[in-house]
């Protein structure tokens, strides 16, 4: 039966780390908080090395092993921000490190753990096929294995996190806080409920995974689907921490994609810092019920930085479209010369830049003689393009929007 985890046990890890981890800023958002209506304390943990709070869980976990299991080695399956936080930390303390991720696992996340020291072993389709053979070569070689989440060791080294916050705003009236597996928030729980009982305690997951919702509160919501916060798409939360979450957290509640994607785009606009889904969660909460926590002092956990650059371009592009700078128009016009001129002058005169366009001619349910011109175009406000498409009505163009995502 595992032991009970005190705040002592947090302490115990924050001295143990002290120095091997970065004490990352925790920073009021003024910016945030005008647009949410409550004072919004960041904690930048997409700061640290590898860029994700797992440093500190797995750091405190390497620090406790024997030397004779320092030098049998170490093993746990990821194939994201655990991995690499092993992987680094492992290399620095001189253990052995081996890392089971699944087979699909892109190439640019293989080579940054193994360009940290570990040994990568690609097996089985999905996460937990790879877990099972991290289990099993634990056994048969008598390596210790390294879990993501649900390890005492783990927990008290992410509830450092909240040591860090409360010692930098010891007034905080709400914690939010992402929950996957449920490491991070239960570590936080135990270290902030010492601090003030009183305090409330805010779990956030994805909409897609609602998995540590399902057990505290009984239900059996469908999980699953292609979500930007995969770092808390979890199935099966981990027993410890739900047994804690279930004791110290005021409420667990769920984001939408939208709501994901808008995080992560302002924290690049306003903040100017790359945060992952998982780690905007805590923020897209409070985005989504602006006014909720008024006149209250909040914090949340940026948790991870590392999201793929390609994927964020997609969503501050997206995040264009949302807010009204982007827009596609479909514009019905007489095929003949002179007609794409009428309409391009109109865009110049209006001050909005086309991007790309296409005629469709053939695919159309248009008479022959006309087209679907397809316009992709940028301006710098919602409003412009709203001119734009009155002054291309008047000009006896029918003009139909592309809907919002």
């Amino acid at each position: 039966m595992e032991k009970d985890i005190t705040v002592e046990d947090v302490r115990a890890a924050a001295a143990r780390i002290e120095g091997h981890v970065v004490k990352t800023p925790m920073a009021k958002s003024r910016t945030l908080s005008e647009i949410i209506g409550t004072e919004v304390w960041l904690k930048f943990e997409n700061y640290q090395f590898t860029a994700a709070y797992k440093e500190r869980g797995a750091l405190n976990k390497l620090c406790q092993l024997t030397d004779a299991e320092k030098k049998r080695g170490v093993i746990a399956a990821s194939a994201g921000n655990h991995a690499q936080a092993v992987a680094y930390h492992g290399a620095r303390l001189g253990i052995p490190v081996t890392i089971v991720m699944p087979r699909p696992t892109p190439t640019i996340k293989v080579e940054q753990t193994e360009g940290h020291g570990a040994n990568v072993v690609l097996e089985g389709k999905v996460f937990d096929d790879a877990y099972a053979h991290a289990q099993m070569l634990a056994d048969e070689k008598g390596y210790v294995f390294v879990h993501p989440f649900d390890d005492p060791d783990v927990i008290a080294g992410q509830g450092t996190v909240g040591l860090e916050m409360l010692a930098k705003v010891p007034d905080l009236d709400v914690l939010v806080v992402p929950i996957g597996g449920g490491g991070l928030m239960s570590g936080i729980a135990i270290a902030a409920k010492d601090h003030n009982p009183d305090i409330e305690i805010v779990g956030v997951e994805a909409a897609m995974f609602p998995a540590m919702k399902n057990i505290i509160e009984g239900k059996k919501s469908v999980m699953g689907g292609d979500t930007l916060a995969e770092g808390i798409a979890v199935k099966e939360p981990g027993r410890i921490t739900r047994a804690i979450i279930r004791d110290l957290v005021d409420r667990i509640e769920l984001v939408e994609e939208a709501a994901i994607e808008h995080a992560v785009a302002l924290l690049v606009g306003i903040e100017k810092t790359v945060v992952e889904g998982a780690g905007a969660a805590g923020l897209a909460h409070l985005l989504a019920e602006p006014g909720r926590y008024e006149g209250k002092k909040v914090g949340t956990v940026l948790c991870g930085g590392n999201i793929d650059p390609h994927l964020l371009s997609n969503v501050l592009v997206r995040e264009l479209v949302r807010c009204g700078r982007i827009a596609r128009l479909k514009i019905e016009a007489e095929d003949r010369p002179g007609a794409l001129a009428a309409i391009t002058r109109t865009f110049h005169e209006c001050g909005v830049n086309i991007i790309e366009t296409n005629h469709h001619r053939v695919f159309t349910a248009l008479p022959a003689k006309d087209t679907l011109i397809e316009v992709e175009c940028e301006a710098r406000d919602a409003a412009a393009i709203d001119n734009l498409i009155d002054k291309l009505t008047e000009g006896g163009f029918k003009v139909r929007r592309e809907a919002v995502l």
